[in-house]
């Protein structure tokens, strides 16, 4: 008959909760950081626009033509934004040589904390002032920052929402300028 034990059977309901406990984590995990979090943006003509920067000089996007263009909407309020402009302004004097060309366009009310920005941070490329109008032009500017790479022919090529990795936007910049 036996030896006097009793063995229990593991209800399978325990190896189903055990299993999912195991799967479920993973399935709601995060890229590690250094993932490929790039968002290639399909391949368009950048909208040409025209606006005054902050010291009154006409620019207008088509005239950056043969030249890789990085367009920022930021906001002086935005700490991602103004996180990610010393950086930017570093990029113009190492990659300008090579035909990079920043170009901010603030998407504040009010001129002058723009101005105090521009100052404070050493920005050394041009800031325009943006409106909903110009945000629209690319699609809605609902988040900030927004960063566009637009290649030499005037096409968008990545499109960056929020807050990004640097180290990745500046591969795909590299990528897109001659070599040296």
């Amino acid at each position: 008959m036996g030896s006097g034990r009793r063995h229990r059977a593991i209800p399978r309901s325990f190896f189903l909760f055990a299993i999912g406990m195991a799967v479920v984590p993973a399935l709601g995990a995060r890229p590690s950081p250094g993932a490929d979090a790039r968002t290639p943006a399909a391949p368009r003509s950048a909208p040409d626009f025209s606006r005054a920067s902050l010291d009154h000089r006409e620019i207008r996007l088509s005239a950056y033509r043969g030249k890789v263009v990085l367009l920022n909407f930021w906001a002086t309020w935005c700490e991602p934004c103004v996180a990610e402009m010393p950086r930017f302004a570093q990029w113009q004097r190492k990659y300008g040589p090579r035909g990079l060309r920043i170009l901010g366009v603030s998407m504040d009310d009010d001129e002058a904390p723009v101005r105090r920005a521009y100052r404070k941070y050493g920005l050394n490329y041009p800031v325009v002032m943006g409106d909903e109008k110009l945000g629209e032009l690319y699609g809605g500017v609902l988040g900030l920052p927004m960063t566009f790479l637009i290649d030499g022919s005037g096409r968008i090529r990545f499109q960056h929402e929020g807050a990004t990795d640097p180290d990745l936007i500046e591969r795909e910049m590299r990528a897109l300028l001659p070599r040296p």
